[in-house]
């Protein structure tokens, strides 16, 4: 396999293991990232994980005219967009900025491709879409509700465009991987999940209340009609998940159809309720965690996870790593951010 992609997004906590597998794999990533919620530090740790550099464009996705100069330019074999603003939480608060980023960036990427006769496309989904559903655990027809956050809403809107750009037939292959909780970092220890400020994800702020850098970590809700009372979701490790991405970009290659669009659920299909992830934490890295129990927070369901049959049958895609990998994975990432500051 091989061919030149475009990952916007590609400094991310997502994307960057994704530049990873896709260079693994014979393909040759191009980042096109503005660095507003990553690091430029990210790309020294590519380079030392990959022994080159990668090319990387300093570019806001939703600027069309520079984005469609980088098409001409680069003449890219196929795309995946990451790029977006994900924090369920801060949503709420910004919504119209979120709504603006993530549909934008979305039809301008269509657009350039095409304008520049590109075809493959793998878009970040997330799980999101689902709302709080009925019955568990989700498959790809599971039906949407509302969702909980303005986040959520970007990522059904986002798949409605792309659905209906495959009903007009325009010649856009799609691919819809929605996302469960990504955790871990690579296990080389160079790239890992960097929030920028306050974090707003469950282990980046567990890991950083481990290493002293937050007080103790607040667990939002202990009154869920779940096990324990606990918030339950669905945690995949980052690099299983990266590899998703490179068997979809396959897929793709294969098939016939002009136009076509397909969602897979990409998960572990296990659920772990916020209890037990911080119990998973203390035993795969011998550590006790200082936690207190908040109240809820807006924009959180109850439950969900997944069931990932269509991923293992039609891209032949399963996850082959741990909660406990991933939980110690994070912690030695953390451990570096730590020693080298």
């Amino acid at each position: 396999m091989s061919g030149k992609i475009l990952v916007t997004g590609g400094a991310g906590f997502i994307g960057s293991h994704t530049v990873v597998e896709l260079s693994n794999s014979g393909y040759e990533p191009v980042i096109l990232d503005d660095f507003r919620n990553s690091e430029k530090s990210v790309l020294l740790g590519l380079k030392n994980i990959l022994k080159r550099d990668v090319k990387c464009y300093n570019v806001n996705c939703c600027e069309a005219d520079t984005v469609e100069k980088i098409f001409d330019k680069e003449q890219f074999n196929g795309v995946i967009h990451f790029a977006a603003f994900k924090s369920v939480n801060e949503s709420l608060k910004i919504p119209v900025q979120y709504y603006y980023n993530n549909i934008v960036s979305l039809l301008v990427l269509i657009e350039a491709m095409r304008k520049f006769n590109v075809h493959e496309f793998v878009f970040s989904s997330s799980c999101t879409v689902y709302g709080q559903p009925e019955e568990l655990p989700v498959t790809e027809s599971s039906p949407f509700k509302e969702a909980f956050s303005p986040y959520g809403s970007t990522k059904q809107i986002s798949e409605k465009i792309l659905i209906d750009a495959f009903k007009s037939n325009l010649p856009l292959r799609t691919m819809s991987l929605r996302y469960f909780n990504p955790i871990g970092a690579h296990p080389s220890g160079e790239i890992g999940e960097l929030p920028i400020g306050y974090p707003n994800n469950l282990v980046p702020y567990l890991t950083q209340s481990a290493a002293g850098v937050r007080g103790p970590l607040t667990v939002f809700g202990n009154d869920y009609n779940t096990p324990d009372g606990t918030c339950i979701r669905d945690y995949i490790h980052v690099v299983d998940l990266a590899k998703a991405h490179v068997k979809s970009l396959g897929y793709l290659a294969g098939v016939k159809e002009e136009s076509t669009f397909e969602a897979f659920n990409v998960g572990t299909g296990n659920g772990t309720s916020v209890l037990e992830l911080i119990h998973s934490f203390e035993n795969a890295n011998v550590i006790k965690l200082n936690y207190d129990i908040g109240p809820r927070r807006p924009g959180d369901a109850e439950s969900i996870y997944a069931n990932c049959d269509k991923a293992k049958d039609q891209l032949g895609w399963e996850t082959s790593l741990t909660l406990e990998d991933a939980l110690r994975d994070a912690w030695n990432w953390q451990k570096r951010l730590s020693n080298n500051k």
